[in-house]
């Protein structure tokens, strides 16, 4: 019997052993993996939402410069998060009485979402109106001009957008309509994966408010492989680049110069030249058949033949100028 229990006891303690075994491989093996949500699956990798980040905080700054000028008000605007999260949960976050408009980035499919908060439209639309920019009632619904007049402020702030996300794609956008709150016009699935932008927006010295934009992961699926800071930065810079090229042209375009066409030349010496006479004829290497050289700014630039035109002595320009080997 004693040797029974103890045999028992041996292998009670051998049974500990494996069961400790096998909780520190779990505990090590758990270290190298992160648990998957199959309800709400990651789409946007963190470079993803960097770049969003990146583009976007261009996209305010361009905005509040405009709207600075458009409405005669100090105006400010910084994004506050840029975040990854199901279309339902997304429209359950919201605040009531936001005014959501949709538009169409073209030519990337699927719809996005404007949302101005009632804090920030009432001040806008009384500044558009002539106002001082006060804000009114948040609750009321809008009137048909105040409708008309929010999708007119709505086309230019997707207008400054469009160039923000040049550097990323050139796309064209296309107003689809406007609706009071998120329920009535849905622009994806409730378990889509949106990315949400939200925007902090200060008007003046003492009003706040939000603004977002909602982009399903369908409409950005196309271009994810390009939503990287690093080809953001790449692509900006050749951007600047040709941008910077465009306006020096533009700058010096009307600029005189001044532009020459040689005849031809001769070698002679200081003798001959001393003694030139009325009717002394300068035999020029130039032969008759063969084109003219034209300079500007005594640099050679053109291939020309001579003519005539309305009487008066000109040239054709046939190619551009190469150094003869």
């Amino acid at each position: 019997m004693e040797n029974q229990n103890y045999n028992t006891n041996e292998n009670y303690l051998d049974d500990n052993d494996d069961i400790e075994l096998d909780a520190e491989f779990t505990n090590e093996y758990k270290k190298g993996c992160k648990l998957y949500n199959f309800r709400r699956p990651d789409k946007f990798s963190k470079e993803h939402l960097k770049a969003l980040q990146d583009i976007h905080r261009d996209f305010t700054k361009n905005l509040a410069s405009i709207l600075t000028s458009y409405l005669r008000m100090e105006v400010e605007i910084d994004v506050i998060s840029v975040d990854q999260l199901t279309y339902d949960e997304y429209v359950c976050s919201m605040p009531p009485n936001i005014q959501n408009l949709i538009f169409k980035l073209n030519p990337l499919s699927g719809e996005i979402s404007l949302g101005i908060s009632p804090e920030v439209l009432s001040i806008i639309l009384d500044r558009m109106l002539g106002g001082a920019g006060v804000a009114s009632d948040h609750g009321k619904e809008l009137t048909q001009v105040e409708e008309l007049l929010t999708i007119k402020f709505a086309e230019k702030i997707v207008k400054i957008l469009e160039d923000a996300w040049s550097t990323i794609l050139t796309i064209k956008s296309e107003f689809v309509t406007i609706a009071n709150g998120y329920h009535s016009v849905p622009i994806a699935n409730a378990g889509e994966i949106v990315t949400l932008i939200s925007f902090e927006v200060r008007l003046g010295q003492k009003n706040f408010g939000l603004m977002n934009i909602c982009l399903p992961y369908p409409v950005l699926e196309t271009v994810l492989p390009k939503l990287t800071p690093q080809y953001i930065y790449q692509h900006t810079a050749v951007t600047a680049n040709e941008i910077g090229k465009n306006e020096t042209l533009e700058k010096i375009k009307h600029a005189q110069l001044e532009m020459q066409v040689i005849l031809g030349m001769a070698d002679i010496e200081i003798n001959d030249v001393l003694n030139l006479k009325t009717d002394d004829i300068i035999k020029l290497e130039q032969k008759l058949d063969k084109e003219l050289i034209a300079c500007v700014n005594r640099k050679k630039k053109f291939y020309v033949i001579p003519g005539t035109i309305q009487n008066k002595v000109c040239v054709k320009v046939m190619s551009q100028y190469q150094e003869e080997e």
